[in-house]
């Protein structure tokens, strides 16, 4: 039999009575915190996980306040965009009446007055701003003004940069559609070429705004550059093509329709992937191009037409009322384009809005899978820790009374 010592027994149950004392105190300080994990040592393991879950859900937040700015971004420039795309529309309605011939001068002048303040609202809304003062169609220059008129029209300030919001760890998404596009970089005529008469044409033709073919112009014949000049010989109207390429060397007549094609009012002419209509009498010697499309701003149209709406034509010039209609033509063709340029950024928002729609309720579903998994892993379960404290209570209870009762035992008592 081993012999233990008053003091080796004082120590052992003291050492036992204070482990499960401390045993009693975590389960305590669990049910006070709510948590399992109150310092690393009590599961370092878990304690790892939490911290790493953690900071996902943390960064699954900020993804989450990203998307939600740019919601709110993204939905005022659409607002805005719809408000361009009416005062767009009630431009064109304006510029068709205006190609009336019962209109006079003064007619025309009033149009002209109305087409001002259109453009000065066309203006506003370019400039519009958010509630924190940043500029909206500037790129990423938010605040700079991106529009202003000078002298020589209206000119953009702005970049064309894309602006742009981490939403989620490997996404990022484009919030903005810049001025440039929108306003500045607007393609003339239909898009691919634009029709024109020469200003010194004496008959009373006018040219559609056209559109391409099937088999559309190849990339090479896209850039080409027309001329189409009428011939009048006894009686007889006919028109000869002849162009040059995107380098200003002459086409071969093997790439053009033969010369002195016989010419009918409003008959359509197609070659090269491109077709139009001539209506009216052209004079002998009047000519019309052909050109590629380049960029016209929206504001630049504007003016245009509001220069032409105050310019007097001389009644009974059949000619300048030919020319006059002609420009309006023009007009309308890139006014047209115009609308194309706001309706193509409307698109690009409301895509990107609905994509991060979709993006919001992933990541909301995400948030409570990470905040579940924490909690799974850190937070307490109480009815099983009360379970524990009432047993740990109790053995420590059992603990004491058994020292008390033991240490009070001595061979003198057992003599007497």
């Amino acid at each position: 039999m081993v012999r233990i010592s008053t003091n080796t027994f004082y120590a052992n149950s003291i050492n036992g009575m204070n482990q499960q004392q401390n045993t009693l105190l975590n389960t305590q300080l669990q049910l006070s915190s709510g948590l399992q994990i109150n310092t690393p040592a009590d599961n370092p393991g878990g304690a790892a996980q939490v911290i790493d879950l953690t900071q996902a859900n943390n960064m699954n937040t900020q993804y989450l306040a990203n998307i939600g700015n740019a919601q709110n971004q993204m939905s005022l420039s659409s607002s805005i965009l719809q408000n361009v795309t009416s005062l767009v529309q009630s431009i064109q309605s304006t510029v068709i009446s205006a190609n009336n011939s019962a209109l006079n001068n003064s007619n025309r002048q009033t149009l002209a007055t109305t087409l001002q303040q259109q453009f000065n609202q066309l203006l506003t809304l370019a400039n519009s701003q958010d509630g924190q003062g940043n500029y909206l169609f500037s790129g990423t220059m938010a605040n700079t003004k991106p529009f202003i008129v000078t002298p020589t029209g209206v000119q953009y300030q702005g970049n064309s940069g894309q602006q742009q919001a981490q939403v989620s760890t490997s996404q990022s998404m484009i919030t903005n559609v810049n001025g440039a596009d929108l306003f500045m970089r607007v393609k003339s005529g239909n898009g691919v070429f634009t029709t024109t008469a020469n200003p010194g044409n004496s008959g009373t033709a006018t040219i559609s705004s056209g559109g391409t073919s099937t088999p559309p112009p190849t990339p090479l014949q896209s850039g080409n550059h027309y001329t189409l000049t009428f011939g009048i010989t006894a009686g007889a109207t006919t028109y000869t093509l002849s162009g040059t390429d995107a380098s200003g060397t002459a086409l071969p007549s093997s790439s053009l329709p033969a010369p002195n094609q016989p010419y009918t009012s409003g008959n359509t002419i197609s070659f090269n992937g491109i077709q139009f209509s001539i209506q009216g009498n052209p004079a002998n010697g009047d000519q019309f191009q052909i050109n590629p499309s380049t960029n016209v701003s929206t504001f630049q149209t504007l003016q245009n037409i509001i220069q032409l709406l105050n310019t007097p034509i001389t009644s009974g010039n059949s000619a300048a009322s030919s020319a006059f209609t002609q420009q309006l033509q023009i007009a309308e063709g890139n006014l047209n384009q115009s609308l194309n340029a706001v309706l193509n950024g409307s698109i690009t928002l409301g895509t990107n809005l609905s994509a991060m729609t979709n993006l919001t309720s992933t990541e909301n579903n995400l948030g409570v899978q990470y905040q579940s998994t924490i909690s799974q892993i850190q937070d307490v379960n109480y009815t099983s820790a009360i379970s524990q404290l009432s047993q740990e209570k109790l053995s420590l209870q059992a603990a004491m009374q058994a020292f008390t009762s033991i240490s009070s035992l001595s061979l003198f008592n057992y003599l007497r």
